[in-house]
């Protein structure tokens, strides 16, 4: 009888250890500890507030926090203390992380400023090569504004010593290019616009004229995509829902990411031209493959050579350390 009764308690342990091990729905779908990622108000990330609202990251298994942080210095200094898993910015920051000694991947494209960026000049000034000798504004600290630029200065086979620095932040290059303080300046909305409007200047070029470049990505700690790859797999799976669902309730959705945004829907739909999400064709052609890499390893290449020769870092980290795009369906 001691016999029968320590086998039937042996079935059932060993009943429910299989159904915990299992690899049903309940399984797959079991959600981790918290996720913590940081973001700014850019309508560039503004569906991840869709993902939220709507579900889509409890749908696909994980329980995402999202956590403003304006300023990119934060975010680093919150990833780097474990206070975030990862943070959203451009991809040139990125490499500024994992330069600083804080390893990241990118698992996610979100979005490119397409015309939202741009160079404002004197009307006199119709070309590239026309700023040589010139006073630009432009952030020289680092950021996607001086990144762009020095780009573009490459592109055109012009030294950066060519041209004279004046460094401050995009909002404070435009209003000191429209107050005629500068001949040209390096910035965004408004002050694209803004500069249109005066007597003497107007938008030398746009972001839109170079795809891709001007970036944003997810980038995660690499020890988190290490320990919690369904994790990993479910925010991303919760970005595209999110786009499917804001292509079907374009204005359900234009409300959701404007309120977030401290927008009125008006407005929200009259800044969209200037950028664009990256769905799933668009992730895939951008990341490619390590064996056939997309235009991303490219550009985080480009990043670490730019802010190695600008002493913005010491170290210039591998494109191929900084990518995973296995997490794309």
């Amino acid at each position: 009888m001691r016999k029968a009764y320590l086998l039937v308690a042996l079935m059932l342990a060993l009943s429910i250890l299989v159904t915990a091990c299992g690899t049903g729905p309940s399984a797959a779908t079991a959600k981790t500890s918290k996720v913590r990622l940081g973001l700014s108000t850019w309508i560039g990330f503004a569906p991840l507030y869709v993902a939220k609202e709507k579900g889509f990251f409890e749908k696909e298994g994980v329980d995402v926090e999202l956590l403003l942080m304006e300023g990119v210095a934060e975010r680093r200094s919150a990833l780097a203390a474990g206070k975030i898993h990862g943070f959203v910015s451009t991809v040139d920051t990125h490499v500024v992380t994992a330069a600083s000694g804080v390893p990241v991947v990118q698992v996610l494209a979100l979005d490119d400023s397409y015309g939202g960026d741009g160079i404002v000049a004197l009307k006199k000034i119709q070309s590239l090569q026309d700023l040589v000798g010139r006073k630009v504004a432009v952030q020289t600290d680092g950021g996607a504004s001086y990144f762009w630029f020095l780009y573009l200065l490459e592109k055109e086979g012009i030294s950066p010593a060519q041209i004279q620095f004046q460094s401050m932040s995009a909002g404070e290059a435009g209003a000191a290019f429209v107050a005629g303080k500068v001949d040209a300046a390096v910035t965004w909305q408004p002050w694209l616009s803004r500069a249109e409007n005066t007597s003497f200047g107007h938008v030398l070029l746009k972001s839109d004229a170079t795809p891709g470049v001007i970036a944003d990505t997810l980038a995660l700690r690499q020890d988190f995509v290490g320990s919690q790859p369904q994790a990993v797999r479910g925010i991303v799976a919760a970005w595209f829902d999110a786009l499917d669902f804001i292509q079907a309730n374009p204005d359900e959705s234009y409300a959701i990411m404007a309120k977030a945004m401290g927008l009125t829907a008006e407005e929200f739909k009259s800044q969209l031209s200037d950028i664009r999400w990256y769905d799933r064709t668009m992730n895939q052609a951008y990341f490619g493959t390590p064996e056939k890499p997309g235009p991303l390893y490219d550009l985080t290449a480009m990043a670490a050579s730019f802010w190695k020769r600008q002493g913005l870092i010491e170290k210039e980290p591998q494109a191929k350390d900084l990518i995973d795009g296995t997490f794309l369906p």
